[in-house]
């Protein structure tokens, strides 16, 4: 570790990304929240049925609040819940977040059980779409001829 770090009240800076300490809680609590999502049976019609996978839990450096990024399974596919039915999801996940806290209390070993907030994983849209983009023959000729350009 840099000495400036040891010094009270240095602050690391957005662009040094999360600590060591960060990541480690989030994987935990990533964890732990897929068993609780598995294991409890939360009464609300917009989650009745609905599967999750938890892609990332990120936590805030004092480690007292988690932002997890959630998509319902299926995702991609036909059976995907539509656009304005995710929106219901997430805010069903939120407005539970609470019971879910307390719930992922029994489940881990921290000193405090961090504050949920639920957000839909973009990053499966964003990736779908580059996919749409390259699989497009105008892209794919200019790619193509990149490559000839290369290998002459």
């Amino acid at each position: 570790m840099s000495r400036n770090r040891s010094r009270p009240g240095h602050h690391r800076s957005a662009s040094e990304g999360p600590s060591q300490r960060q990541l480690r809680a989030g994987e935990l609590i990533r964890h732990a929240l897929v068993e609780v999502l598995r294991e409890e049976e939360i009464h609300d019609e917009a989650l009745r049925g609905i599967s999750l996978t938890v892609t990332e839990v990120r936590m805030s450096p004092d480690l007292r609040h988690a932002t997890c990024f959630v998509e319902p399974l299926g995702a991609g596919i036909d059976s995907a819940p539509a656009a304005g039915h995710v929106n219901e999801i997430i805010r069903a996940l939120n407005a539970h977040a609470r019971f879910l806290r307390g719930q992922l209390g029994r489940h881990i070993d921290m000193k405090f059980t961090p504050d949920l907030r639920f957000l839909h994983d973009e990053s499966f849209d964003a990736a779908s779409h580059m996919e749409r983009l390259f699989a497009d023959p105008r892209v794919r000729a200019d790619i193509e001829a990149d490559r000839d350009e290369d290998g002459d």
